[in-house]
């Protein structure tokens, strides 16, 4: 299962932690980072076992939970700029007082309104999730589709893909499997997708590459492997420094 998956088939309750545990492991959901039961991990002169240790991976990477989750794109998390704005200052445990001032919108009762208007998206949330885990039960024609990459950008149509589609676009454009050379970028959009994240799993999440490195990787596979670099980092895929200096693969 690789990260994407693991992260949306994750449970509310696992998904607030931020890891997972899967036999002997412990497993970062925001960037893939695994710790192993039974070993020692040491931080500033403490010891910890890997069940609380992924706890201080947590906040040290990510800072929190909530902090990874409110800066995803809002197609995934399903706010609105101005509903993003707000959520961040009640995290911050800011009175009504102080974020309508911060924000400059209307009065503190205004503030009051929304926060009214966020507990119904809680409450309807919560009715969507039970409806659509009962219709698991019922709905046997229901095709499998692919889970949208958490760093997925402008998410659209072109993320409307099935398992079955997915599976034939590798079979006709890695011939030789994924390991092997691609045979055209050439394609439609939702194809050039199912490349990209097949591209993006043969880099190591949480390493630092240099362009160099790169272009090495994508070259045995393409030789306009500058394309393909473009677009690893204009869907989400990867990310780098301003200056090129180094790149790193968005978990």
């Amino acid at each position: 299962m690789d990260l994407t998956e693991r992260f949306w088939n994750a449970s509310l309750t696992e998904m607030k932690q931020g890891y997972v545990q899967e036999q002997h492991h412990y497993i970062c959901l925001l960037c893939g980072q695994s710790y192993e039961d039974g070993i020692i991990y040491p931080e500033n002169g403490v010891l910890y076992q890997a069940s609380k240790y992924i706890r201080v991976h947590v906040e040290k990477a990510h800072q929190s939970v909530f902090h990874y989750l409110i800066q995803m794109d809002k197609k995934l998390t399903g706010l609105t700029e101005h509903q993003n704005a707000l959520l961040r200052q009640f995290y911050e445990g800011k009175s009504d007082a102080e974020v309508q001032k911060e924000l400059g919108i209307g009065s503190a009762s205004t503030i009051r309104n929304h926060r009214f208007a966020l507990k119904e998206k809680e409450r309807q949330s919560k009715v969507f999730l039970a409806l659509m885990d009962l219709l698991k039960d019922n709905d046997r024609h229901a095709p499998a589709m692919v889970d949208v990459p958490k760093t997925a950008r402008m998410v659209d149509e072109r993320y409307n893909l099935t398992r079955k589609e997915y599976d034939e676009a590798i079979a006709k454009y890695f011939p030789q499997g994924t390991d092997g050379p691609l045979t055209t970028f050439h394609i439609q959009e939702k194809y050039k997708l199912v490349v990209l994240r097949e591209l993006a799993s043969k880099f190591e999440p949480g390493r630092t590459y240099t362009e160099k490195e790169i272009n090495e990787v994508l070259k045995a596979r393409y030789a306009d492997f500058v394309t393909l670099r473009r677009y690893l980092i204009e869907y989400g895929f990867m990310d780098r420094k301003p200056d090129g200096s180094e790149y790193w693969i968005q978990a």
